[in-house]
């Protein structure tokens, strides 16, 4: 993971977008990752999640171009991705560019006049880490769109949701990634020292003060490192088994399943997979409600309770853990964190621990050990706190 200031971040693209294209930016803009706290695979099942923006970001250099055609060049890739903007699609430009390109294709297919760009981009956001390093980098490229070609959806939290929802658009149209809508929700929406409680269903958002400095807690991250893709098909599984219960069900998602209403509605599934897919998200819709209430009432013994059992439902029903991030947060719980879960899609990515302040190097240096006794790839652990949503930096 990169130590980059974000001052440092906004000069070396700068100097990345001249020496690419042999001119000035006219702005660079940048945009977070997210953790999601608890509301694990409920956003694309209509329910509740509850993420905060990292300080890791997404920065991007862009300037206006006088044709519709789209030059992008990355820091963490080599050569560059071009395409014309009326020839986007999901074969064109492929690879990373597609989340780019996808941003301006929404845009204009929502109606809205944006023309061609030039972009480079550089990030601390650790990629593959479950941590939401493909929203971040849409949402950047979005902000400045938005900016640079006068739509003005920065300037309040409706045009804010509004672009999430094209920068979903992107994620899932063009870059072929079928994900729900809470990161680019989160890295759009969401405030410093607070989560951010996303209704899925009805796309309602409220902040929820998160400030565990305050209390003496800080939240540890460690990317496991275990690989992680979102579109290797096994997301798209488990999306299809939640379709297939809902409506078996007949309800639109599975949001509409009373927590008091879940016996009977597995008595009512034939098959034992759709059975633990449904209970997880029913359950976890739950969590976040309960995790809410005792951020409010400042108990984090509760939300450390919740933590754990969103991991035990995400590793047994919904089967998306791995043996990393089974290991990450048992050996965390084990060194005095308050709870712990995987955060993320899963299979590999991140987890998450509420850990003493004081504890912090103790946990990450106990997880890290338990790691080289498994035989595991080193992880990478780091305090993180609630941080600001995309915006212009320069």
């Amino acid at each position: 993971m990169s130590d980059r200031t974000a001052s440092e971040v906004v000069e070396s693209v700068s100097t990345a977008f001249e020496r690419a294209f042999g001119s000035a930016p006219e702005g660079v803009w940048s945009a977070p990752g997210r953790v999601n706290l608890i509301g694990e695979h409920t956003d694309y099942n209509g329910g509740l999640c509850l993420p905060i923006a990292l300080p890791q970001r997404t920065f991007a250099a862009v300037a206006r171009r006088d044709d519709d055609r789209l030059r992008m060049v990355s820091a963490q890739q080599n050569g560059v991705s071009e395409v014309a903007l009326d020839d986007i699609s999901p074969e064109q430009p492929g690879g990373w560019g597609a989340y780019v390109a996808g941003v301006l294709w929404a845009l204009r297919r929502d109606g809205l006049e944006v023309g061609g760009l030039d972009v480079v981009v550089d990030s601390t956001v650790p990629f593959g880490a479950g941590l939401s390093s493909s929203a971040a980098l849409e949402c950047a490229v979005a902000a400045a769109a938005s900016d640079l070609h006068d739509l003005g959806l920065l300037d309040s939290a409706e045009g804010r949701a509004r672009l999430a929802a094209r920068c979903v658009e992107a994620e899932n149209d063009i870059a072929g990634a079928p994900t729900g809508g809470m990161d680019q929700s989160a890295s759009l929406l969401c405030d410093e020292a607070a989560a951010l409680l996303l209704d899925c269903r009805s796309g309602a958002t409220e902040q929820v003060p998160f400030d565990l400095a305050a209390t003496g807690h800080a939240l540890l991250v460690t990317d496991t490192r275990a690989e992680h893709a979102l579109n290797d098909g096994q997301y798209a599984v488990r999306r299809d088994a939640c379709e297939r219960a809902a409506a078996t069900l007949g309800v639109e998602t599975l949001r509409e399943i009373a927590p008091a209403d879940l016996p009977a509605s597995l008595d009512r599934l034939d098959s034992d997979e759709e059975r633990r897919r449904v209970r997880h998200v029913v359950t976890e819709i739950e969590r976040v409600t309960l995790a809410v209430d005792a951020l409010r009432a400042g108990d984090l013994e509760e939300v450390g309770r919740l933590f754990d059992a969103s991991h035990a439902s995400l590793r047994d029903d919904y089967e998306v853990s791995c043996d990393e991030l089974d290991v990450a947060t048992a050996t965390a719980r084990a060194h005095g964190a308050l709870g712990a879960r995987m955060t993320g899609g899963g299979f590999g990515g991140s987890c998450i621990a509420i850990v003493p302040a004081d504890r912090v190097k103790e946990v990450a240096g106990a997880v890290a050990a338990a790691f080289e006794e498994h035989g595991y790839t080193p992880p990478v652990s780091f305090a993180v706190v609630a941080s600001a949503p995309a915006h212009r930096d320069a």
